[in-house]
C-alpha cells in the first residue's frame, strides 16, 4: 500500500498579501488532515477487501496471490502508527477480518470436508469444492497470521475461537517443509505472548493438551533437520519459558519437569537459568543474546551444530517483534 502524495497536500509559496489570517490556516490545516485520514482509511479498506476476495476463492493458486498481497499490505501498515490504528479499526467490520479467513480456506484441514452422504448427487446445486492449500500457500498464511496478530491483539482472539494452537500444532507435525514449520513456530510466538492475561492461559492449555513442548523437543533433537529451524525451536522455548515464568501464574505447571525429560537437565536447568534474567539491552544486543542461548541450549543436548549457520538473521524473524517486550 504504497500512497502518493495527495494534491491538496502541495503547498505553493504564496506572496505575503495573500497569506491567510491564524484562523483560517488551522481551518484549512485541519480539513487537509482530515481529507488524508478519509483517503488512507479507503486505500487500507480497498487493499484488504481485494486481498480478502481472493484469498476466499477455491483454488489455491488463487488464494496464494491473496495472501501474498495481503501480506505486502500488513508490511507497508507496520511502517506508521496511524495506519497500524485503521487496520486495527477494519478489523471491527466482520467483511475486513482476516484471521477467520485464514482458517476457513487456506489453513482449513481437508479431512473434514469428507462427503457424509450423496445426497448432492440428486440435488440440483452442485457441490462446492476447494482444491487442497499447498506448501507455499500455508507458509503465507501462517506469515499473515503472524501479522495481524501483532499489530491488533484482538486478532489473537479469533485465532483462538477456531482453535488455532491445535491447527498449528498439526501442523508442525505434519508438514515437512522447512518454511512452514519456521513459520509456524513465528505464528504461534505471536498467538501465546502477546494476548490477554486470561487469553493467554487459554493459549498455553491448549498448547499443553496438544503436547507442544514434547512436539518442539522432538524437532530439536532430530540431527536431519535444517540447523536454523532447529535454532528457531531453541529461541522459540526461550522465549515461551521466560514468559511464563514472568507471570504471577505460570499456565505451563510442568514446563521444568517435561524440558528435563524430553532434553536433559543440563538443557532444562540452562533454559531455565535464561528465564530469569530480564536483560535492559537494545534490541539488537537482545537478538544476539537470545540467539547465543538458544545454541547453547542446542550444544546442551550432545547434537553439534554447524558452524556454518551464518548470523541466524531468518531464524530470529520473530523475535524482532517480540524478544524486547517478553524477555
Amino acid at each position: 500500500m504504497h500512497l502518493k502524495k495527495p494534491l491538496w497536500s502541495e503547498s505553493s509559496p504564496q506572496p505575503e498579501s495573500d497569506q491567510k489570517p491564524p484562523c483560517a490556516a488551522t481551518a484549512v490545516g485541519e480539513m487537509v488532515v482530515s481529507l488524508n485520514k478519509q483517503r488512507l482509511y479507503r486505500k487500507v479498506t480497498l487493499a484488504l477487501r481485494t486481498g480478502l476476495k481472493e484469498a476466499r476463492t477455491e483454488f489455491s493458486f488463487l488464494r496464494v496471490g491473496g495472501l501474498r498481497s495481503i501480506l505486502k499490505f500488513l508490511r507497508s501498515v507496520a511502517e506508521s502508527d496511524s495506519t497500524i490504528n485503521l487496520f486495527c479499526r477494519s478489523q471491527s467490520i466482520p467483511e475486513l477480518q482476516v484471521v477467520p479467513v485464514l482458517f476457513q480456506y487456506s489453513l482449513r484441514r481437508y479431512e473434514e470436508d469428507i462427503v457424509a452422504n450423496l445426497n448432492h448427487i440428486f440435488g440440483v446445486e452442485p457441490m462446492k469444492m476447494s482444491t487442497p492449500s499447498t506448501d507455499a500457500e500455508v507458509a503465507l498464511a501462517l506469515r499473515v497470521l503472524e501479522g495481524c496478530c501483532l499489530l491488533h491483539r484482538e486478532s489473537t482472539i479469533f485465532a483462538h475461537q477456531h482453535k488455532a494452537i491445535e491447527v498449528l500444532m498439526d501442523i508442525l507435525s505434519t508438514r515437512g517443509g522447512v518454511l512452514e514449520q519456521g513459520a509456524c513456530l513465528d505464528a504461534l510466538i505471536s498467538i501465546m505472548l502477546d494476548s490477554s492475561a486470561n487469553q493467554m492461559a487459554c493459549h498455553h492449555l491448549d498448547f499443553e493438551s496438544c503436547d507442544g513442548i514434547e512436539e518442539v523437543a522432538h524437532l530439536i533433537r532430530d540431527k536431519q533437520l535444517d540447523e536454523n529451524l532447529r535454532m528457531k525451536c531453541g529461541e522459540f522455548l526461550l522465549l515461551l519459558i521466560g514468559h511464563v515464568n514472568g507471570r504471577d501464574r505460570a499456565p505451563l505447571a510442568r514446563i521444568h519437569e517435561d524440558v528435563s525429560r524430553l532434553l536433559g537437565e543440563k538443557s532444562a536447568s540452562l533454559i531455565w537459568a535464561a528465564s530469569q534474567f530480564r536483560p535492559t539491552l537494545d534490541l539488537e544486543q537482545s537478538l544476539t543474546a537470545l540467539h547465543i542461548q538458544a545454541r547453547r541450549v542446542l550444544e546442551s543436548t550432545g547434537l553439534v551444530l554447524n558452524q556454518n549457520t551464518g548470523d541466524h538473521q531468518n531464524s530470529v524473524h520473530i523475535s524482532v517483534l517480540v524478544v524486547v517486550s517478553f524477555w
